[in-house]
């Protein structure tokens, strides 16, 4: 099925219109239809879908949120089990998802829920919802903020640039000067240094956060601490059986962005530090941030150097069936602040890779 006219062309074959928000919200409304949603699933909704979320967790105040896009509401996520359920979705765990996807299709279809970065939000939000469910989910974990060593950069800069009015850095050699006044203009900076600083080599953008830090008095290291769960709390989630404790690296880099011998060891090193804590195998991963510039076949290849046997991107798409879709390089569909809707969601899940609306 195509919608020619402004559409955009996607991958599994079924396209809804992005150029005008009128026809793309009714290309969700017909997408989401039950009839139109089974016909997809049998079509292009292959094996199941993984789900990636991040923040679950109350909207918190104030004009400037430039984090809101990566959350959804503890609300949102309960509602969405139990939609999942009567839609006829099984819930599986990773190891159960690679079994059923080396198999034939099935008439059912399969769920992963997946949580990235391991913060303190999961413990107090997400995990009393996924308990009451007893639903299976898989959290990735980037030690280094564990064990208090990683640089939570993105806090930083948000908060650096909620509380000034102007701030000036070092941008490519260069002194930059930036008037953020307005929250627009906060909007505008925060993304642009944001892109900027992810796609730095990791000692380029630890400096360069340094920097900021320094002038503007963030204080890094309590912000990175404050958000990222304990070691007590993997280790309760590690004796629960609907658990799996995946692996994200140690520091959280974009993987592309660092040289192969590093890159290697942010992998392994993540990994056995998990296995050595938690006293159980590690065999699944997540490429951190995990779109498409941030790892490719080198990262591939070295998440199978480490050994593992899964690992997840933030590239859209479902799982086929039969082994067609590669195991270290899984589609996920990302839910997060932008999309709100269960119909949203159930026309994601059918296979329609919806255009990505721009977060308020």
């Amino acid at each position: 099925m195509t919608i020619a006219h402004g559409a955009v062309c996607l991958r599994w074959g079924i396209t809804l219109p992005s150029w005008n928000r009128v026809f793309a919200n009714a290309g969700r409304r017909l997408a989401a239809l039950p009839g139109v949603a089974r016909i997809a699933e049998r079509t292009v909704g292959g094996a199941g879908v993984i789900l990636k979320f991040e923040h679950v967790r109350p909207r918190k105040p104030g004009s400037f949120q430039p984090l809101r896009s990566h959350e959804v509401r503890p609300g949102f996520l309960d509602k969405a089990i139990g939609a999942m359920r009567r839609w006829g979705y099984d819930f599986v765990s990773m190891d159960e998802m690679k079994v059923r996807a080396l198999q034939p299709a099935s008439a059912r279809r399969f769920v992963c829920l997946s949580f990235d970065c391991a913060t303190r939000d999961f413990m107090t939000f997400a995990y009393p919802v996924l308990s009451r469910h007893r639903v299976p989910f898989t959290l990735y974990v980037p030690t280094g903020f564990i064990d208090g060593i990683g640089e939570a950069w993105w806090l930083a800069l948000e908060e650096i640039v909620a509380h000034n009015e102007r701030i000036g850095l070092m941008v490519d050699n260069v002194e930059n000067r930036f008037a953020i006044g307005t929250t627009e203009e906060k909007y505008q900076v925060y993304d642009f240094l944001y892109d900027w600083m992810r796609a730095l080599p990791p000692p380029d953008r630890s400096a360069a956060i340094g920097d900021l830090c320094t002038r503007y008095g963030a204080d890094l290291k309590a912000l990175s601490r404050g958000d990222a769960m304990t070691w007590a709390n993997l280790t309760t989630l590690a004796r629960d059986a609907q658990a799996t404790i995946g692996s994200a690296t140690v520091h959280y880099p974009q993987l592309s962005s660092a040289a192969g011998n590093i890159a290697l060891r942010e992998m392994t090193m993540g990994r056995s530090i998990l296995e050595t804590a938690l006293g159980a195998e590690c065999r699944h991963f997540a490429y951190p941030f995990g779109h498409g510039s941030s790892f490719g076949p080198r990262e591939i290849q070295l998440a199978q150097q480490a050994g593992f046997l899964t690992a997840v991107s933030a590239q859209p798409g479902v799982v086929q069936p039969q082994g067609k879709s590669e195991m270290l390089s899984l589609p996920r569909i990302v839910w997060n602040g932008r999309h709100k809707s269960l119909s949203h969601l159930r026309a994601a899940m059918a296979g329609f890779i919806l255009p990505r609306d721009r977060a308020a």
